[in-house]
């Protein structure tokens, strides 16, 4: 399972936008850049969307994500 506590490029506070997970500095839940992805969307088109992400502020969240995985992979645990 993804720890977002270990991923500098996130920030949660309960009292904004309902204590999601979402980039440093904004208000774009990171749920937001899976869900585009799901869709189609590429990175560079994220960014184009959300004009306040920084890409390598996606970048990194897409790299902890692939580490946890590889992470989660490594110990025979699935990856939830």
């Amino acid at each position: 399972m993804l720890d977002w506590r270990d991923c500098k490029a996130v920030e949660r506070d309960p009292a904004r936008v309902s204590g999601a997970w979402v980039f440093r500095g904004t208000r774009v839940p990171v749920q937001a850049l899976f869900e585009n992805l799901e869709d189609g969307a590429t990175v560079l088109q994220f960014v184009e969307w959300f004009p306040g992400v920084p890409r390598d502020l996606v970048e990194a969240v897409l790299e902890h994500a692939r580490q946890s995985l590889a992470v989660d992979g490594r110990n025979g645990t699935a990856a939830a």
